[in-house]
C-alpha cells in the first residue's frame, strides 16, 4: 500500500520537534499526492506537502503551537527557538508564596469524538414478554386484593385476601388462591415441600438477609420442579421476604403495598398460582392387551385414563400397581419399564408410553433343590405354601426364600423362576421354582449368665447341631449350673415337621430345683408338636399338643429350717395349648390383642393314691396407643386346678405367684397361702388352686438414645387361693418404673418394684432385667 505523503510530512515534524537547535534536517516527503481526507488535511496543510521542511521549522518555533492556539499566520522568518529550562532552573526561579496560576480557562478537547455505532435492539422473546406480564399482573392482583382486605385504620401491609395460607416450619409459608379446586393438594403438597426446604431444615436465628434471600431462591426452584410433579407445568411462584407471617414486598408488583417494619426473624412467602392443571392426550401400556382374559383385571390395575392429570407420583404408583398385579396373576416374566412423557406445552396435554411386557402367563411346577443332601427337594415342597399346579406369584418365590432362611441352615438362598412349557393361547405355561443355597455354620456354643433373687444365680451351657438329621433334624445338649438350680438334658426337634411351620419336639432331662416354695428332684420326658409363631412369621393362630411323663421327689417349703416330709410323685399329662395373636409384634407390640389357653388333663400317684384333676389357665393382654409415643398395656391371668385336693398335688405343679413375670415388686413364687413355718417363723409359700393377676402399664417413648429408649410405669396385683375358685382373699399390688432398650432383637427390660402392701418378710425392693416386654 503506499504511504501518504500528509503521514510522511508528520513524521518529519516529530522528528523535528524532538532537535533543540533550528538546524535539524528534515528530508523530503517520498510522495506528493494531496487526496485524503478532511481530518488529516486540516492537521497537515498543502503547504507541508509543498515544502516539508520549511513547515517543519516554522512549527517547532512558533509561539502559538498546540491545540488551543490561533490559527498560525503565514511568516517566511520565525523567530529563534529558545530551549525550555531546565527542572532545577524552573524550580529555583518560582516564588513560593505566590499563588498558583489561574487553570480554569483551561480547555481539553474530548480524545474521541466520533458517533458510535448505531445497534439494533433484540426482538422481544413472545413467551418471556407474556409470562412476564402475566407474573406483573398477578402480583398487582394480589396487591390489589391485600389492600382491599385492610379494614379503617389498618396500615397498610402484608394482608392477602382470597388465599389460603400454610406455615412450613417458622420462617416459610406457602400461599394459595383460596379456590380449593386450583390446587386441592395442597396439604400433602406443603408437607412435602417442608422436607425439601432449605430455609426450613438450615433455619438459625443468626442467618442473614443475605442467606434467606439465597435460600429462598432455591426453595422457589424446589417449588416450581415439585409443582409440576402435580401436573402443573406452568405456576408462577412469586417470592418475598418480609415481617412474622406475612411478606415485606412483592417482586414484580409496581404498585406493591407499603411494607410493614421488618420482624426479628424474616419469613419468607411463596404466592402460588398453579395455572391450568395438564392432562393425559394418550396412554399406551406395551403388550398389555395381549393378555386377553386377563386384560380388564390387569387394566384396572393400572388406574390412571385418558383425560386424567398428569401426577408424577400417581404414575409411579401405577407402574409399581401393574407390576404387582402381573407377578401375583401367573405373569412372574412380566415387567413394567419407566413410562415416557411427553409434554405438549401449546394444549397443555400429554403423551404417556408405559413399556409393558407381559412375559406370558405361567403355573407352578416342581420345586428343585439345588442340594438335594442338604435340604431335599421333598422338604422345600413342604415348606412352600403353593402347590403344583396353581398359578405362579412372586410372592410364593419370595415366602420360600424367607421360610428356607427362617431354617438358621442357609445364609443365602436365591429362589428362581425357569419355564419348562411355554404358555399357549389357552394354557398358562409351567415354571419350576430351583432353590440355590449356600448352607450356614450348623453348629454352635452358647452360653448365658444369669441373676435373680428369687432364683439365684445361673450359668446355662448348650451345644447343638442343627442338621444332624437331615432335613431340619436339630439335637441339643444344655446344662444348668446354679445355686437352686441343676440340669443335665437331651432335646431333638425336627423343623416343618410333614407341614410348614411344625414343630416337633422330643426332651429328656434330669433337675433339681431349691426355691422357697418347694425343693424337687425331676425327671422328665417331654413331647410336644406345636405350630408356632417366629420373630420372622408371626402368625395370629398357633397350637400346641404334648405328652408328658414326669416323676419328682418334691418337698413343700425350704431345706433350710424344718422341713416337711418328701414326696414322690408320678405324673402323666396331656398339655394343650391354643392361642391368638391380634398383635403388631412379637416382642413389642402397640396395638392389639393376644388371647390364650392352656388346657392339661394329669393325673398323678403319690404314696399309694391315685388322683386325677384338670389343670388350665387363661390369658388376655390389649395394647392401645393412646398418644404419640405412648401405649397403654394390660394384662389379666386366671387359673384353676379342679378335681383334687391340694395334697394330692405335686408341689412343683401348683399355682404360684410373684416375680417379673408375675407381680413385680415380690420375690418369685412368694405370693399366695402359707404353710410350713420354719425355725426363724417365716412361713412358706404352699402354692395353690387358684390363680388371678392383672397388670396395667404405659410405654413411653422419650425419644432419647436415638428414640430407642423408653419408660414404662406399671401397677400389678395378684392372688393365690387354696381353692380352685378365686377368691381375692390376700390380694398383693405392686407398682414401680421400668425402662426399655429397644434393639434390632427386641426391647431389653429393666424393672424395678415395690410392694405397695408389703407383708413382714417381703422385700422392699424387687429388680428384673430380661428380654421383651413384661407381656
Amino acid at each position: 500500500m503506499p504511504r501518504s505523503p500528509r503521514l510522511a510530512a508528520l513524521v518529519a515534524v516529530l522528528v523535528c520537534g524532538t532537535v533543540l537547535s533550528g538546524a535539524a534536517f528534515v528530508p523530503p516527503a517520498l510522495a506528493q499526492s494531496k487526496q485524503t481526507d478532511q481530518a488529516l488535511k486540516d492537521l497537515i496543510p498543502d503547504s507541508a506537502i509543498d515544502n516539508p521542511q520549511a513547515w517543519a521549522n516554522q512549527r517547532a518555533t512558533s509561539p502559538a503551537s498546540g491545540p488551543n492556539a490561533a490559527p498560525n499566520s503565514a511568516s517566511s522568518a520565525p523567530p529563534a527557538l529558545t530551549p525550555p529550562p531546565t527542572p532545577d532552573a524552573a524550580l529555583a526561579a518560582a516564588d513560593p508564596s505566590q499563588p498558583l496560576p489561574d487553570l480554569s480557562g483551561l480547555v481539553l478537547a474530548w480524545p474521541d469524538t466520533a458517533a458510535s455505532p448505531k445497534i439494533d435492539p433484540l426482538t422481544p422473546d413472545a413467551d418471556l414478554a407474556a409470562a412476564n406480564a402475566a407474573n406483573v399482573a398477578a402480583a398487582r392482583e394480589l396487591a390489589t386484593e391485600e389492600r382491599a382486605s385492610l379494614r379503617p385504620g389498618d396500615a397498610a401491609g402484608p394482608r392477602t385476601a382470597r388465599t389460603d395460607t400454610i406455615a412450613v416450619g417458622r420462617t416459610v409459608e406457602l400461599a394459595f388462591p383460596a379456590e380449593l379446586a386450583s390446587f386441592p393438594d395442597r396439604a400433602a403438597f406443603a408437607l412435602r415441600f417442608g422436607t425439601l426446604s432449605s430455609l426450613k431444615s438450615l433455619d438459625s436465628k443468626s442467618d442473614t438477609i443475605a442467606q434467606v434471600a439465597r435460600r429462598a431462591d432455591a426453595d422457589r426452584e424446589a417449588l416450581v420442579s415439585l409443582m409440576r410433579l402435580y401436573g402443573y407445568y406452568d405456576p408462577q411462584v412469586i417470592q418475598a421476604i418480609g415481617g412474622a407471617g406475612a411478606a415485606e414486598a412483592r417482586v414484580a408488583a409496581t404498585d406493591a403495598v407499603t411494607p410493614e417494619p421488618a420482624a426479628e426473624r424474616p419469613v419468607v412467602r411463596f404466592d402460588i398460582l398453579p395455572g391450568p392443571l395438564y392432562r393425559l392426550r394418550s396412554l399406551t401400556l406395551g403388550d398389555l392387551a395381549a393378555t386377553g382374559a386377563d386384560y380388564g383385571m390387569l387394566r384396572g390395575a393400572y388406574p390412571l385414563s385418558v383425560g386424567d392429570p398428569i401426577n408424577t407420583d400417581k404414575i409411579l404408583t401405577s407402574d409399581m400397581q401393574l407390576a404387582t398385579a402381573l407377578g401375583e396373576n401367573g405373569y412372574v416374566f412380566g415387567t413394567v419399564g419407566d413410562g415416557e412423557l411427553t409434554i405438549d406445552h401449546d394444549p397443555r396435554l400429554g403423551d404417556l408410553a408405559v413399556p409393558v411386557t407381559n412375559g406370558g402367563k405361567f403355573a407352578f411346577g416342581n420345586v428343585v433343590s439345588g442340594s438335594p443332601g442338604f435340604l431335599s427337594s421333598d422338604h422345600l415342597r413342604r415348606i412352600a405354601r403353593f402347590r403344583k399346579g396353581q398359578v405362579a406369584k412372586k410372592s410364593g418365590l419370595e415366602d420360600l426364600r424367607q421360610a428356607v432362611l427362617a431354617t438358621g441352615l442357609a445364609s443365602t438362598v436365591t429362589v428362581t423362576s425357569k419355564p419348562v412349557a411355554e404358555p399357549t393361547a389357552t394354557t398358562a405355561g409351567t415354571v419350576d421354582v430351583e432353590v440355590a443355597l449356600t448352607p450356614a455354620p450348623l453348629r454352635t456354643v452358647a452360653g448365658a449368665l444369669g441373676y435373680s433373687s428369687g432364683q439365684g444365680a445361673r450359668l446355662e451351657l448348650s451345644w447343638e447341631h442343627r442338621n444332624l438329621f437331615p432335613p431340619e433334624g436339630m439335637l441339643r445338649l444344655r446344662g444348668v449350673a446354679g445355686t437352686r438350680e441343676q440340669l443335665a438334658g437331651i432335646t431333638f426337634r425336627r423343623n416343618n415337621f410333614r407341614t410348614r411351620d411344625q414343630v416337633l419336639t422330643a426332651d429328656l432331662f434330669v433337675q433339681s430345683v431349691k426355691y422357697t416354695a418347694y425343693t424337687a428332684k425331676t425327671v422328665s420326658f417331654i413331647t410336644t408338636l406345636q405350630r408356632q409363631a417366629t420373630l420372622l412369621f408371626q402368625k395370629p393362630f398357633t397350637y400346641s399338643l404334648g405328652f408328658e411323663a414326669v416323676a419328682t421327689r418334691d418337698t413343700n417349703g425350704s431345706t433350710v429350717g424344718l422341713q416337711s416330709i418328701p414326696q414322690t410323685y408320678f405324673v402323666l399329662a396331656l398339655p394343650l395349648q391354643a392361642g391368638y395373636d391380634g398383635s403388631d409384634s412379637l416382642l413389642d407390640p402397640t396395638r392389639g390383642f393376644r388371647l390364650g389357653l392352656r388346657v392339661s388333663p394329669e393325673t398323678s400317684r403319690t404314696l399309694g393314691q391315685q388322683s386325677s384333676y384338670l389343670k388350665s389357665q387363661f390369658d388376655a393382654s390389649a395394647y392401645q396407643p393412646v398418644a404419640a409415643g405412648v401405649v397403654l398395656a394390660g394384662r389379666v391371668r386366671i387359673g384353676s386346678i379342679v378335681g383334687a385336693g391340694i395334697a394330692s398335688i405335686a408341689p412343683s405343679r401348683r399355682l404360684y405367684a410373684g416375680g417379673g413375670g408375675s407381680v413385680r415388686g415380690y420375690g418369685y413364687q412368694e405370693i399366695g397361702p402359707k404353710g410350713i413355718i420354719t425355725a426363724t417363723g417365716t412361713a412358706l409359700p404352699s402354692g395353690g388352686r387358684a390363680l388371678t393377676e392383672f397388670s396395667l402399664e404405659a410405654r413411653v417413648r422419650t425419644g432419647l438414645l436415638g428414640g430407642a429408649l423408653s419408660v414404662v410405669p406399671f401397677l400389678d396385683a395378684g392372688a393365690v387361693d387354696p381353692g380352685s375358685t378365686p377368691a381375692f382373699h390376700d390380694i398383693k399390688a405392686g407398682a414401680g418404673l421400668g425402662i426399655r432398650y429397644l434393639t434390632n432383637f427386641g426391647p431389653i427390660r429393666i424393672d424395678v418394684g415395690t410392694p405397695l402392701n408389703r407383708g413382714p418378710k417381703d422385700s422392699r425392693i424387687g429388680v428384673y432385667v430380661a428380654l421383651g416386654q413384661a407381656f
